[in-house]
């Protein structure tokens, strides 16, 4: 009897994705917060809640966040991004100076104590790499010049959480110095280690990968990817990092063919991810904390724009690159849901989680927008204000001279 409603509420989730999915395309939005507002509706207080399929759809969202990233390393060698991380490390740093400290002002200023700032403050820096792989594809933007530096400030959160999560994991548990240490001690050896390996044996990898049956490459691939995503997850490293990680380490026809044929699997698994966050999201939280969650979001999704367009200009790209790679970095998603819920499973302050929630909803939803139509708003509004300055006329000499005096003098 339980498979049989777990068969009919996983298949009903299926149908209606691809349902909404096609309501997307016809109006030629994303697809991203549809399939959120599902979520909510049939989760946690929703309108009729989900049971049987709980656990399986929990497996197939952290299968979803590994194909993203997994799919997205495919695209580049191991030697892009060792050039790219090496040429845009300083655009790591002002992006985690922009978008951490708004949180943890914010977590002070609520009077929430420095744990709960520290917390509050990676909920808002991190980016959502899984919504921005997925509408990256989506908008064909894949191949555009400012790709590898979205995707190096990308990695560059991501291996940082390799530093900064076992440290929020030793503060809201309150351990002593030495065990902290230990952990973020074999969190870095982890990732310093798959790096390693990624860049110098990749080759190798790739022929042991390879295959000129579909079948088994896809088992291979899938099954490598999973395994070692897995393993950095139990070492406290990111499960997304070590699937990133795998896709750089294929090269070649290996990852050609890889890229073929996951690309399937990764749409499925990754609509189940969006679904999964709405559905452990309460809508009756969301209302007592929207307030500062929407003004969070506003200004970390100009500081993120800031960032990206500060990055991109850096790297020699055009304007509206510039501004499509500010527009691409704003959403936030499944990172900031991990590090809520360690400070809120630890009791640290009981409105921190519903604030998260609202916050990341708000930005995984506003994310895919502002990723489309940044640059073309920026574009508009550049053509009119030079209009403007023409319909105005030549400024005068002493009118010139008279805006340029101190106006002390």
């Amino acid at each position: 009897m339980h498979s049989a409603v777990l068969l009919i509420e996983f298949g009903s989730i299926i149908l209606g994705l691809g349902l909404l999915g096609r309501i997307a395309g016809r109006f030629g939005i994303s697809a991203i917060p549809l399939y959120l507002l599902a979520g909510l509706a049939f989760g946690t207080g929703g309108l009729l809640p989900l049971g049987a399929s709980e656990e399986f759809i929990a497996t197939g969202a952290e299968i979803g966040v590994i194909l993203l990233l997994l799919m997205l390393g495919l695209e580049y060698t191991a030697s892009d991004l060792v050039s790219n991380l090496k040429a845009h490390y300083p655009a790591g740093l002002v992006d985690c100076a922009l978008n951490a400290l708004p949180g943890a002002a914010a977590a002070l200023l609520l009077g929430w104590g420095p744990v709960a700032a520290v917390v509050l403050a990676g909920v808002t820096w991190i980016s959502s790499s899984g919504v921005i792989a997925k509408v990256l594809g989506e908008l064909g933007r894949i191949g555009n010049r400012e790709t590898p530096v979205i995707l190096s400030v990308l990695v560059l959160e991501d291996l940082a959480m390799a530093v900064y999560l076992p440290i929020v994991t030793a503060l809201v548990a309150g351990v002593g110095l030495a065990a902290g240490s230990v952990t973020l001690a074999v969190a870095l050896g982890v990732a310093g280690l798959v790096l390693f390996a990624a860049v110098r044996y990749g080759r190798v990898i790739s022929r042991f990968v390879s295959s000129d049956d579909p079948e088994k490459l896809l088992l291979v691939v899938l099954g490598l990817t999973i395994l070692v995503a897995g393993v950095a997850q139990q070492l406290q490293v990111s499960a997304a990092v070590g699937a990133f990680l795998v896709g750089i380490a294929l090269s070649g026809e290996v990852a050609e063919g890889a890229h073929t044929l996951l690309s399937p699997l990764r749409d499925l698994f990754a609509a189940v991810f969006f679904v999964f966050f709405g559905l452990h999201t309460d809508p009756a939280s969301i209302p007592p904390v929207l307030l500062p969650a929407l003004v969070l979001a506003v200004v970390t999704a100009v500081t993120k724009i800031a960032t990206g367009y500060w990055a991109a200009r850096r790297a020699g790209i055009s304007v509206k690159g510039r501004w499509r790679t500010g527009g691409a970095l704003v959403a936030r998603g499944e990172f900031s849901i991990v590090i809520a819920g360690l400070a809120v499973t630890a009791g640290i302050e009981p409105a921190l989680g519903p604030l998260a929630t609202a916050y990341v909803l708000l930005l995984v939803v506003l994310g895919p927008l502002t990723a489309r139509y940044t640059e073309p708003l920026a574009m508009w509004w550049t053509r009119r204000s030079a209009a403007r300055a023409q319909a105005a006329g030549p400024v005068r000499p002493e009118e010139e001279q008279r805006a340029q005096t101190p106006v002390g003098d």
